[in-house]
């Protein structure tokens, strides 16, 4: 994998995390790489778009529309240059932020889904963020990330569970 471990790969380190935690594995499927299991009986599919990340709203949309999401019941979870490392924020809808991949998903199926943002900085020069957005995390920054990884398996059985009010209440304040 070109991305492996670089901060713009950061939403698919958690999935993987999370898949990895409820024991399944990932299908290489259309527009992406798939799992599914369940947590207290409701079901999730975890999906990894396989696209460009600025046509990641392709992946979106089919998968919700293939397995009948509403979109209430999305949660995307990305990196995020605009909150520092370490840092993560969760919200119900709203804008894209100048991320080009949920800009794409917004394009295709509007605001009204959650997104889990994770912070990776911004820790460089003017014109040199493509590059910095693909490099890998340093060892101490991985310890920054890692406890970030563990809350947001934490973060997605809320969301299923609860969902997002009280799973924004729960976690937004730590």
């Amino acid at each position: 994998m070109e991305y492996h471990e670089t901060r713009h790969n950061v939403g698919w380190m958690v999935v993987d995390a999370f898949a990895k935690s409820q024991k399944v594995a990932f299908e290489d499927k259309r527009y992406g790489f798939v799992a599914e299991t369940s947590v207290k009986g409701r079901k999730i599919i975890l999906l990894k778009p396989t696209t460009y990340m600025n046509l990641s709203g392709n992946a979106v949309r089919y998968w919700l529309e293939k397995e009948n999401i509403p979109t209430e019941h999305l949660l995307v979870i990305v990196d995020d240059l605009a909150l520092p490392l370490g840092k993560m924020r969760l919200r119900g809808n709203g804008s894209n932020g100048g991320h080009n991949g949920l800009g794409h998903i917004q394009q295709l199926i509007g605001q009204k889904y959650a997104r889990l943002r994770i912070g990776i900085g911004n820790e460089f020069q003017h014109g040199a963020q493509i590059d910095y957005v693909l490099t890998k995390f340093s060892d101490e920054e991985k310890q920054t990330i890692a406890p970030l990884i563990e809350t947001s398996g934490e973060i997605i059985k809320s969301f299923v569970l609860a969902g997002i009010d009280r799973t924004m209440n729960e976690f937004n304040k730590k």
